[in-house]
């Protein structure tokens, strides 16, 4: 199952799949589930303040029984609860129980308080101390991004989106942007057309595409990300779908 590593821009390396946490729950049930992807090889885990998971995150990390530099942790600022970018960093340092942070993103351009270039300055200022290892973005459009690379003494080394066929040529700019900037793309909801439009035009292909090569249709979609230079973050509860998340790897499109 071979989701290489990624080298970003700052000469950091991503694992090319996560297991996204936004839809887990929390207590006993999300650790349950993060430690079960972990143990199955996903090692890039990725959470947000917003989706109140860091502290599951943290603890799945500690009991998996791997050193930090074997599990990847992404997390977002979010703006939760109007709390300033320095203290939510903290806080996040302190949910997850680690020293530095694989890779901060600003989870939305509405939560870069006052502004871009201020909320931007932060972020590298924690890149610059090693706090995060890695800094980024999402929810970033062409404006935005472009406002951004025009004041950023460091680029973003990612940029998280909503990608799947059905918005594909919405973000393609983006994407083109992106990618032209040496900024790597991560995707999520990339299985919305299977999970939420049943019967829609990319569901009918899925199935077909599925069929003729005997996999699953999920399977199908996540190759088509991966096709696209794209990293998935990708989530279920289910063993099952979580292997063959693991195996697109070896799926070619």
């Amino acid at each position: 199952m071979p989701w290489e590593d990624v080298v970003l821009n700052d000469g950091n390396k991503i694992p090319s799949i996560a297991f996204g946490t936004s839809s887990a729950g929390h207590g006993q049930q999300a650790i349950d589930q993060i430690e079960q992807a972990i143990s199955l090889g996903f090692s890039h885990v990725d959470t947000a303040q917003w989706y109140r998971t860091e502290v599951e995150v943290g603890k799945a990390f500690r009991e998996c029984g791997l050193a930090r530099e074997e599990i990847y942790i992404t997390t977002k600022y979010s703006g939760l609860h109007d709390l300033d970018i320095q203290t939510s960093f903290q806080n996040s340092l302190e949910n997850l129980g680690v020293s530095y942070i694989d890779s901060y993103l600003i989870h939305d351009p509405k939560n870069a308080v006052p502004d871009i270039p201020t909320a931007w300055r932060q972020f590298e200022d924690f890149k610059e101390k090693g706090l995060a290892k890695s800094i980024g973005i999402s929810n970033f459009a062409v404006p935005e991004l472009q406002k951004l690379l025009s004041i950023a003494k460091i680029k973003p080394a990612v940029n998280q989106i909503l990608f799947h066929p059905y918005v594909y040529a919405e973000q393609a700019p983006t994407v083109a942007l992106c990618q032209a900037e040496g900024i790597v793309v991560e995707a999520f909801s990339s299985l919305i057309p299977i999970t939420h439009y049943s019967g829609g035009p990319v569901d009918i292909l899925a199935n077909k595409i599925a069929e003729a090569k005997s996999i699953a249709p999920e399977q199908v979609l996540l190759a088509w990300v991966k096709a696209k230079g794209v990293i998935p973050v990708t989530t279920s509860s289910k063993k099952d779908r979580l292997e063959r998340y693991l195996d697109v790897g070896d799926i070619g499109m």
